[in-house]
């Protein structure tokens, strides 16, 4: 392992993986479906929410935005929207992204990614990806029962590979419900990236202990944090 840590919870959607927007087109088809088209006030607000709860479970999106009826049918055209996108090979793992999750695993840190897709969607995306090999683990909130910002996703990673201690887990992702998640587990290291849906002043202002420029700078830090983590207890 890498000093304390023997977990890392990788988002997968601009964190891990890269789609050129493929997530705000899929919402947008998704909006559309259910009659809140571009040019309009509601569309403009349900637009602004979209951005603001990236990293949230879609259903739960959804669900904040629409009623009931409305919202099944948009989270089930999202699904759809996106799956057509990884389909279509328009999705690739973000720069560096197949080597983080190599050495991570050859230096005993299990892997899960995890996402606010559904598990159709995500499991779209490891087979497109050829993932399924590279890690121990995917969860969606429907295998944890809530999505991010709550720290189910996390916690539910950790029960399943027997991981007790949260001072073992690092958090990665690219958004501030990811940030909040991972605090909220008392993760020991919660990580922002800047390759997805958050700017470094937003990621900024949420909780965290780093922000890197992409993901290929995680293995770095954990070593860096051990080595800090190793003398402290020199001391003591």
């Amino acid at each position: 392992m890498i000093g304390p840590y023997a977990l890392a919870c990788l988002d997968m959607a601009g964190t891990t993986v890269r789609d050129d927007g493929a997530v705000e087109a899929a919402f947008d088809e998704a909006l559309a479906a259910v009659a809140v088209t571009t040019g309009t006030a509601r569309y403009d607000e349900a637009h602004r929410f979209v951005r603001e709860t990236m990293g949230w479970s879609k259903a739960e999106v959804f669900a904040a935005l629409l009623d009931p009826d409305d919202a099944e049918r948009a989270t089930a055209r999202f699904a759809t929207a996106y799956e057509a996108t990884v389909a279509a090979g328009a999705v690739e793992p973000v720069r560096g992204a197949p080597g983080v999750l190599r050495d991570l695993r050859a230096r005993g840190v299990r892997i899960c990614l995890t996402t606010g897709f559904a598990p159709t969607t995500r499991d779209a995306l490891l087979d497109a990806l050829g993932w399924r090999a590279a890690i121990d683990l995917a969860l969606s909130p429907a295998d944890v029962g809530r999505g991010r910002p709550a720290p189910d996703l996390v916690l539910g990673a950790m029960a399943r590979l027997g991981i007790d201690d949260p001072g073992a887990v690092v958090v990665v992702g690219d958004t501030v419900s990811d940030l909040e998640a991972g605090t909220a587990a008392r993760a020991r290291a919660v990580v922002g990236v800047l390759t997805g849906a958050h700017n470094e002043a937003t990621l900024r202002a949420a909780p965290h202990t780093a922000i890197l420029s992409d993901i290929t700078g995680l293995v770095g830090l954990l070593e860096r944090s051990a080595a800090a983590h190793a003398g402290d207890v020199d001391k003591k």
